[in-house]
């Protein structure tokens, strides 16, 4: 479970421990006074019983016990009988209340001597019964008496403090929700602002608080962000710097090289041979620091698009027959002919380009371009470029669009003039358009470089805000 929820739950069985003690405090507390004053109320009703059989027995006729016993100031609900001379009578009014019904432990402590009362069930109802010996006499009384109005009592009030028990813990879990949201959301807010500067808006800052509690999180998150923010601005620009001082040097020494190249045939075959290997070499050299001046662009924000509404099809055409993708297979889904995007022409380009270039280096060779529809359909649209692999490993998928980074079986794949920023710059690129770049397996474990971009119908949007400058 994640904090609040555990904060949530902790309140939770906090009321609920809580409630239940007390529930059960009560219940115990009223449950003893309740049968207390019964017992009280009971036993003052049987000895004054007990004392008129002692004085009215005596001298009374066998046949008139029971007309005596009626005559006893008795409950509605409780029943007595007499045991004289080794002889047992029960009132008219309670005739099936016998001596087999009284306990039988409680009939011999009382016949000792002893007076004596008992809880007991009587035909599933609960009944206090008391035996009183009558002294100087061979007479025993005894009187049952009916608990079910406590017992009904005591029943209610439990029902009552469970649902109060109840109401206590789905309260105490309300109070930890509400209090677990209060205390987590500054953390919230770390987490939202971290995620937003993870997304490069470096310039993300959590507002200043009085809290004093808060006030040192907020303060050190700033000067953290602070700190990255100009960390990388030094790193771009120092990127930027040194590109463009490289630029001139490689302006003199691709036209020192011209020079060279144009009397080539005056050099000796190892002369000539250097001569290769220092032009391809300064071809590399160009390409990356071009690279290396495009991204410097985009990491300090000076990128600009130049967007124009094409659709979708005919963009795919123009790349295959003078673009980036020239001459591999086009394979265009009926279901997007109507769609159009907004589009940096010579971005997208490039982007073909660096993936035609990478599979030509990596992977034997691009074998076609696909344009399909997108997720929801209508509104997404795919540029799929396929080669003939080998598939990128599972755990390389994300780190080929990193920096620099050229992969683990770059160096089974033969010596490449690659830079490690051509598929950087694709994501980036793509990046700026809105969309979302990765790459899968095809049914026959070639890979699939699938650029996802938000598309619309003809006519039903403007340019939209979010790629007309990033």
């Amino acid at each position: 479970m994640g904090l609040r929820a555990r904060v949530t739950v902790t309140f939770g069985l906090g009321a609920l421990a809580l409630s239940a003690s007390m529930a059960a405090l009560t219940y115990l507390t009223a449950r003893q006074f309740i049968l207390h004053q019964r017992e009280t109320s009971v036993l003052g009703q049987a000895y004054v019983n007990a004392s008129l059989v002692r004085s009215t027995l005596p001298g009374t006729s066998a046949d008139k016990i029971p007309q005596l016993l009626d005559s006893l100031d008795t409950e509605g609900s409780s029943h007595s009988v007499v045991q004289s001379d080794g002889r047992w009578y029960a009132a008219f009014a309670s005739s099936f209340f016998t001596e087999n019904q009284i306990p039988a432990e409680l009939r011999t402590l009382v016949q000792t001597g002893t007076p004596a009362q008992q809880h007991y069930q009587l035909n599933g109802h609960p009944e206090l019964v008391v035996g009183i010996p009558v002294k100087g006499e061979n007479i025993y009384y005894f009187e049952a008496f009916s608990l079910d109005e406590q017992a009904r009592t005591l029943q209610i009030l439990a029902l009552v403090l469970s649902g109060a028990a109840l109401v206590t813990t789905l309260a105490g879990a309300t109070i930890g929700r509400w209090a677990s949201g209060r205390l987590l959301r500054p953390l919230g807010d770390v987490s939202q602002a971290a995620e937003t500067i993870a997304g490069g808006q470096l310039d993300t800052r959590l507002t200043a608080t009085d809290d004093a509690d808060l006030a040192p999180l907020a303060d050190s998150f700033n000067r953290m962000a602070d700190a990255l923010q100009e960390r990388i601005r030094r790193e771009a620009r120092f990127s930027s710097d040194v590109s463009h001082e490289l630029r001139s040097p490689l302006t003199t020494l691709s036209t020192s090289l011209g020079v060279l190249q144009a009397h080539a045939t005056d050099l000796s075959p190892r002369g000539r041979q250097a001569l290769d290997l220092l032009a391809a070499e300064l071809r590399r050299f160009q390409r990356m620091v071009g690279d290396l001046l495009e991204m410097s662009r985009v990491d300090t924000g000076s990128t600009d698009l130049s967007l124009d509404e094409v659709e979708v099809g005919e963009l795919a055409r123009q790349m295959v027959t003078a673009g980036g993708a020239r001459g591999i297979r086009l394979t265009v889904d009926p279901a997007v002919s109507d769609l159009r995007l907004w589009v940096d022409k010579r971005r997208i380009d490039r982007v073909l380009t660096n993936l035609v270039d990478n599979a030509g280096q990596y992977a034997g060779g691009a074998t076609g371009l696909s344009v399909e529809a997108g997720d929801p359909p209508g509104s997404r649209v795919r540029l799929i470029v396929s080669d003939r692999g080998p598939g990128v490993a599972p755990e390389e998928r994300q780190q080929i669009f990193e920096r620099f980074y050229r992969g683990q079986a770059a160096g089974q794949r033969g010596a490449t003039e690659g830079t490690g920023l051509g598929l950087a710059l694709v994501a980036e690129h793509v990046r700026l358009h809105g969309g979302t770049v990765w790459v899968e397996d095809g049914p026959d474990g070639e890979n699939r470089f699938v650029i996802d971009l938000p598309a619309h119908r003809d006519g039903e949007t403007d340019m939209p805000t979010s790629t007309r400058r990033p």
